[in-house]
């Protein structure tokens, strides 16, 4: 598996980007968020991927600060009231363990959120234990993680050991007291 298999598994995760609407007040843009309703200057998400809605289509590329997004071959100028997702950024200790498993307990992990029917872009905590091991030779340890979907919340230990082998396991509770444990042994 490549790079961009991973990129693409994580571009098809729901809840990945926040919608909402444009608007101009004082030569200034404003993000209005669909979900919350809350006002956010654009110029904060300069230089992060977002998709602009054209005639029903999405078009992706990066926001520039003057109001502009830039396609991978056209340049949009934003209009007032248009709707335009945002790309939602992975917590950070989340993407450096998402980066330290392997491509199968990767696929495994993502795709065994999926099914309770929570995304990778869920998560509101994680504390990645093997981050402190890089320099060991044996690393073991638990790493904790917490995601809420809106309706329910599902936390998830990753317990790892990686020596000779790797072996990764991950047991995810929901708040319904619904349990599921995958294991993989490399």
């Amino acid at each position: 598996m490549n790079n961009l298999y991973r990129t693409k598994l994580l571009q098809k995760q729901n809840r990945s980007y926040i919608t909402g609407k444009l608007e101009m007040v004082d030569d200034l843009w404003l993000f209005i968020d669909d979900e919350f309703d809350e006002e956010t200057d654009l110029e904060f998400y300069s230089g992060q991927e977002v998709e602009v809605n054209r005639n029903g289509e999405w078009h992706r590329g990066i926001l520039q600060a003057n109001g502009k997004v830039f396609t991978k071959y056209l340049t949009i100028s934003l209009e007032e009231q248009e709707s335009i997702r945002i790309k939602k950024n992975l917590i950070f200790a989340l993407e450096m363990l998402m980066d330290e498993l392997n491509d199968d307990a990767f696929v495994q992990f993502i795709s065994s959120l999926n099914s309770i029917d929570f995304s990778i872009y869920d998560c509101i905590f994680c504390h990645n234990h093997l981050s402190f091991l890089e320099n060991r030779k044996i690393r073991q340890g638990v790493n904790f993680m917490t995601f809420d979907n809106g309706e329910s919340v599902c936390a998830v230990q990753h317990h790892f050991t990686y020596y000779k082998k790797q072996r990764d396991r991950f047991e995810f509770t929901l708040s319904n007291g619904k349990r599921i444990m995958i294991e993989k042994f490399e």
